[in-house]
């Protein structure tokens, strides 16, 4: 089984993602961590080439290292979501994530663009939304452990801009896709979205072993 999920910044796909990941014995990669890993290596190493340095960091990338490094900043956020715009990097990113649904074929990948560019034919795709004032209240609980001084309007101001970002970008924009199952996490517990989920992935199971 594989499973697609799309939607906006902090409305909790990851954890959606991740809670089915796990239910379910998944492998899980998530898009957006690929993108936000991408603008921590040009912010610290300033290439003259983008494009070269993500290509070359990229071969030999191990998931694993990337839970280590600290890259929900605000100023990650921000640039993650110009770069998000160059097709160059997409095309790089979009290789790693095909190879990624290619090797592990029980999986469930979570970004903006999953659904329509990344895993057209995954067997569930999952399109989350919730009010922005509820995504950056999430946000901002997550973000201020690492960040005492940070402002909740600083956070709500950064989302706004991403989604605008994203919804309006050239390359592979923020879609949902006509099949996809729409999940307002803003209305729903974790137990409650989880539960929801699930039902899908389950009758997907069923349809599978017959």
């Amino acid at each position: 089984i594989q499973i697609s999920y799309d939607g906006g910044a902090a409305t909790g796909k990851s954890t959606g993602a991740k809670m089915i990941s796990k239910k379910y014995k998944l492998k899980f990669l998530s898009s957006g961590l690929l993108y936000r890993y991408s603008s921590f290596l040009i912010l610290k190493h300033r290439p003259k080439n983008n494009v070269s340095l993500i290509k070359k960091k990229f071969r030999r990338l191990d998931l694993l290292k990337l839970k280590k490094i600290n890259l929900h900043s605000p100023k990650i956020s921000e640039h993650s979501a110009f770069i998000a715009k160059d097709k160059k990097i997409r095309n790089i990113l979009k290789k790693f994530q095909i190879d990624f649904s290619k090797k592990n074929r029980n999986c469930c990948i979570e970004g903006r663009d999953i659904s329509t560019k990344i895993l057209p034919k995954s067997d569930i795709k999952f399109f989350f939304i919730c009010n922005l004032k509820t995504a950056a209240l999430r946000r901002f609980k997550e973000l201020k452990k690492n960040n005492p001084s940070l402002k909740l309007k600083d956070v709500q101001k950064a989302l706004r801009i991403r989604n605008l970002l994203d919804t309006n970008r050239k390359h592979s924009p923020l879609l949902k896709h006509r099949n996809s199952i729409e999940i307002d996490t803003g209305k729903l517990t974790k137990q409650a979205m989880l539960a929801k989920m699930s039902r899908y992935v389950e009758k997907v199971i069923e349809k599978n072993e017959k």
